[in-house]
């Protein structure tokens, strides 16, 4: 799985364990930038990631978010990993990485 698809995933299970708060951030952003990107990465029918999840994605620490990649509760809220992959693509950021 390519690293930008990883990161949307992590964004979703960061959020779902640790909540929305500002006072709080991960691997950069704001639990609150990683919520952004939730509806974008949930079937059916996604909308296009908002301006809020795209600037999160651009500001995170790639290799910190790869860090948690590993986990599955990402399923467990919904999270569609083919949906969350295309996100970075959908945001035109470029160099993404691999993890």
């Amino acid at each position: 799985m390519e690293t930008s698809g990883k990161l949307i995933l992590l964004f979703v299970l960061v959020t779902a364990i640790f909540g929305s708060s500002d006072a709080q951030s991960v691997c950069n952003v704001p639990y609150s930038g990683l919520f952004a990107c939730l509806p974008a990465a949930r079937p059916p029918n996604p909308p296009p990631p908002t301006a809020a999840c795209c600037n999160t994605v651009r500001r995170a620490n790639l290799g910190c978010l790869c860090s948690y990649m590993k986990s599955k509760v990402l399923l467990n809220y919904g999270v569609d990993p083919n949906l969350a992959i295309q996100i970075p693509t959908k945001c035109r950021i470029p160099n993404a990485g691999h993890c």
